[in-house]
């Protein structure tokens, strides 16, 4: 990183800049420091949050996930030794494991907003890493989509199994065919509740409206791949649009994620939604469970290990290969690696 172009962080309305501390990393948690930016609230009245005045000085509250303690804690207790020391507060974390709040104490309101500011920016960079829990969905899982994908797969096993990386443990789960929209990190049920409100929030706010109070008609049809070279795919996805040739789903997709990135919820990724309906994955081949990973900056690369496929056959074959016409009458707060009776995803929250 170039200590002149620092990496900027927005929070709360706020810009800060990162900078990494050149310590020893040790294994599994590294460390990094950030200092605030020009528009710090250090030195002023700060409405991200609330401090409150006490008997003895000053005290903020932060609701954290509890797997998220560990970031603030650090190494043998260094990272809150020093955040302690240098903004001259006391903070006060849950036991591992154990849902609450973080309280940080202080006689001056400027040292625990400092502290405050600092754990929150520590924790939005550490939060990113993660891999993502849930996804907002649409369901593709209908029975006649279904049946036509399974036709499909037969008829690209029976064409194209002699061409480069194609077999049969490329295929998507037949009852977990979806349409992703966007992935969040969920860390405990506070999160997953504050989601499903949001969820049924907008479907009062616009989705009904967009919607018409009808379940969306879509069809399925032709394929495509995600990188620049056919001859090396990794994913191969089905095309969706609405029947009637409007921009309905797209406009609800791409609000849905707007709101979610609004709320911290949910990191953008893109101006618009990509809908696509993944048919084909090489994550498929060493664990049938996964999912497609969008968010490069969250969790760890699997690329390294995928092979790639050579589909160039497949795009020329069934470039127009018709799925189905399915309706969408909701959407999921569907949870990774999970599944319900159906065999699609468990579902947190729905609209």
């Amino acid at each position: 990183m170039d200590v002149l172009r620092p990496t900027l962080i927005r929070i709360g309305g706020r810009v800060y800049r990162k900078n990494l501390i050149q310590e020893q990393a040790y294994q599994q948690e590294e460390e990094e420091d950030f200092c605030a930016g020009p528009g710090d609230c250090t030195d002023e009245p700060c409405d991200a949050f609330v401090v409150e005045e006490t008997e003895k000085g000053f005290q903020c509250r932060a609701e954290v996930p509890s797997p998220l303690y560990k970031y603030i804690i650090g190494k043998k207790g260094e990272t809150k030794k020093r955040l302690e020391t240098e903004t001259r507060t006391s903070i006060s974390i849950p036991k591992p494991g154990v849902e609450g709040e973080i309280v940080i104490t202080g006689q001056h309101r400027s040292g625990v907003i400092s502290a405050r500011t600092r754990i929150d920016v520590l924790l939005d960079s550490f939060r990113k890493k993660q891999p993502f829990t849930h996804f907002l969905s649409f369901a593709l899982n209908q029975p006649a989509i279904q049946e036509k994908f399974l036709q499909f797969r037969e008829e690209v096993l029976e064409k194209c199994s002699k061409d480069h990386g194609v077999s049969s443990s490329l295929f998507q789960n037949p009852a977990k065919l979806h349409l992703t929209l966007g992935t969040l990190v969920l860390l405990n049920e506070q999160e997953i509740r504050k989601a499903c409100d949001l969820l049924q929030r907008c479907k009062e706010d616009f989705v009904d409206q967009i919607a018409g109070g009808k379940p969306l008609t879509v069809e399925v049809a032709g394929v495509e791949y995600m990188n620049d070279d056919p001859a090396m795919t990794d994913v191969l996805y089905a095309k969706v649009h609405m029947k009637d040739g409007s921009d309905k789903l797209q406009v609800i997709a791409d609000q849905l994620v707007e709101r979610f990135v609004a709320s911290g919820l949910m990191l953008k990724e893109w101006d618009r939604v990509k809908l696509h309906a993944t048919v084909m994955n090489t994550l498929f081949r060493k664990d049938p469970s996964a999912e497609e990973q969008n968010n490069t900056t969250t969790g760890k690369s699997s690329f390294k290990e995928r092979e790639s496929f050579n589909g160039r056959n497949i795009l020329k074959l069934f470039e127009n290969f018709y799925f189905g016409e399915v309706q969408l009458d909701s959407v999921r707060l569907s949870q990774r690696f999970s599944s319900d009776a159906t065999g699609y995803y468990a579902t947190s929250g729905q609209l």
